[in-house]
């Protein structure tokens, strides 16, 4: 038998590579790749098994490009009670020349009892030096990839796996129309496969699929609800009668305006940087940066309260309150989109 042909490949990195989906601390854990959702999930992964194995865990942030030399030492060292350290840096692709230098220096003695996170999109060379000095087992570091997820057959192996780890069964056609729903979003397809696995017992089918997020979500629930949010009333009526006429069932377009002003009034009530505030309200990096967002579209806390009351009354007018749900819905996108009663 003729033996296999051999090609020429890149050298094999010298440290694990482990999933994002099953991460373990170590004294440095490499975050790489664009997809954010993966990422976060995997940091927020490591921290949470950190907490687990001792509270006390010290937590900083920071950002490689804004970094002010000795911070990386002085954040690691040990402290005078000896508690275990986590440091997490953002924004390794653009480090500066100072942040690039020391860590490099620091891999050679890594500190005792802390864990540094590294977080590098790939979206630049920068830093290549440091990251091939861990690749090469340096620092006794672990790397967790978190590739683009691109292509359909990405999103569904990805959307797939989201209800096998929770040990639910979605049958085919409902992954498809999930699938299809998201196509041009990882992060919203995250979103709804968590929002059907809270709200949903048992096997997630096409219908609850189809009912949930009827048509596609993007030109459904979700844009009438950021059209609203936004301030644009014009877009937001085209937008709902659009969804009404593709089959979008009410309770879900009702849903997804409660889910985003739930988030919004959440997040606004809190003080402290992205990451501090999403540690304390237990939700992804990115949903509170789009609820800040959200926020700068003209909202106060009065406004605010009047929406969320406008949202609950709709809920209860499109679940039978009401003979005329279509008119609930268009009410309460009145309410949201003007930031004030409805007819004023």
């Amino acid at each position: 038998m003729a033996s296999p042909r051999r090609t020429k490949s890149a050298p094999a990195s010298a440290i694990p590579q482990l999933s994002w989906r099953s991460p373990q601390p170590a004294p440095i854990v490499l975050i790489s790749g664009p997809e954010e959702v993966c990422a976060e999930r995997a940091g927020a992964s490591v921290r949470e098994q950190l907490k687990a194995a001792d509270p006390t865990v010290e937590i900083t942030d920071l950002r490689a490009d804004d970094y002010a030399p000795g911070t990386l030492l002085a954040v690691t060292s040990p402290s005078l009670f000896g508690e275990p350290r986590l440091v997490r840096v953002e924004a390794v692709e653009k480090c500066s020349d100072a942040f690039l230098q020391e860590a490099i220096a620091y891999l050679e003695a890594p500190q005792d009892g802390a864990t540094l996170v590294l977080r590098h999109t790939g979206a630049t060379v920068r830093g290549k030096k440091l990251l091939d000095a861990i690749r090469s087992g340096s620092g006794g570091g672990v790397e967790i990839a978190c590739p683009a997820i691109k292509n359909d057959r990405d999103k569904a192996d990805f959307a797939a796996a989201e209800f096998r780890q929770a040990d639910r069964r979605i049958d085919p056609g409902a992954l498809r129309a999930l699938v299809q729903a998201f196509s041009g979003d990882v992060t919203e397809l995250a979103s709804a496969c968590q929002q059907l696995l809270q709200d949903v017992e048992g096997e997630i089918t096409e219908k609850i699929v189809e009912r949930y997020y009827g048509g596609r979500v993007e030109t459904t629930a979700f844009e009438v609800a950021d059209t609203a949010i936004a301030g644009d009333y014009g877009r937001a009526l085209v937008s709902l009668r659009h969804a009404l006429d593709s089959g979008a069932d009410p309770v879900p377009l009702v849903a997804a305006f409660a889910m985003k002003l739930r988030t919004m009034a959440r997040v606004g009530s809190r003080r402290g940087g992205t990451r501090q505030v999403a540690q304390e309200l237990k939700m992804p990096d990115w949903q509170v940066e789009r609820a800040r967002r959200d926020l700068q579209n003209g909202w106060t806390e009065r406004s605010l309260g009047l929406a969320i009351q406008a949202v609950a009354r709709a809920d209860g007018e499109v679940k039978g309150a009401s003979r005329d749900p279509v008119f609930a819905l268009e009410r309460m996108v009145s309410v949201i989109a003007t930031r004030a009663p409805f007819g004023a």
